[in-house]
């Protein structure tokens, strides 16, 4: 069984095929799936999908090209929604200087207050990272968050780093550009952090896998990152699907 652990099933563009989509990934045998939300409208239509089906769980938070946007009353409601027993992390949230809509100062802000919440709490954090990795590992230090821990989310940075977050409690996560040919440091860090703390992601519609690249990603494809991380570890498909769902029941504290 595979765990997608990032999914965007609530963007608009699933709108179509939703059902579909979803009936794809339970061939292909994904059996859990976490839906991000990271502003209003994703975040409800989150919560609406974990209600209508039992193997998808959600993860709330507010993303930092956004947080310009964020007011109190949105942190407010994260908290409410984070009682639910099925949203199992907060996220994503971080820091994104590629995009310039949100001063850093506030993304930086933002982030912390996202922090202190999931350790009031007690819930894991789902990391969004741009451009930001040195402020982002000081946040991280500077607000304790190795007491909750979480998920370097659709991880791009060196084995080196990849090693500081692990240190940090911190999960490695990787997706569709594992499996890209010209794709040297997702490999590095696949090969080099041991599959105990590796988790698996598609972060659709986003950054689809080869031979998909390019086209509308979708949870089925996760099994594509996982073939790719069981050739670069030398180890069965099956290994790697059972430790890293294994990991993300773990983490998300799901039986």
């Amino acid at each position: 069984m595979l765990f997608d652990t990032h999914a965007h099933l609530n963007a608009e563009q699933f709108e179509e095929d939703l059902k579909e989509v979803i009936e794809r990934a339970k061939d292909a045998g994904v059996s859990n799936i976490v839906v991000v939300g990271f502003d209003r409208p994703t975040i409800k239509k989150a919560m609406e999908l974990v209600e209508e089906y039992d193997f998808i769980y959600a993860s709330v938070g507010w993303h930092p090209v956004d947080a310009i946007d964020m007011t109190d009353e949105d942190l407010a409601w994260i908290e409410e929604l984070a009682a639910h027993p099925k949203v199992v992390a907060l996220g994503e949230m971080g820091l994104d200087y590629y995009w310039d809509k949100s001063p850093k100062d506030i993304q930086k802000e933002v982030f912390r207050k996202q922090i202190h919440l999931a350790k009031k709490v007690k819930l894991p954090i789902i990391i969004h990272n741009r451009d930001a990795t040195q402020d982002i590992l000081d946040i991280l230090k500077e607000e304790g968050a190795s007491e909750v821990g979480g998920i370097m989310h659709c991880f791009s940075g060196s084995p080196e780093t990849a090693k500081r977050c692990v240190d940090m409690n911190f999960y490695i996560s990787l997706g569709g550009p594992v499996t890209f040919k010209n794709a040297k440091k997702p490999k590095e860090v696949a090969a080099e952090i041991p599959l105990e703390k590796l988790l698996i992601e598609t972060d659709c519609p986003y950054l689809a896998p080869h031979p998909y690249r390019g086209k509308r990603n979708e949870p089925s494809y996760v099994k594509l990152v996982a073939e790719q991380i069981a050739e670069i570890k030398n180890v069965t498909y099956e290994e790697v699907a059972e430790i890293t769902t294994r990991n993300a029941k773990k983490l998300f504290g799901i039986n």
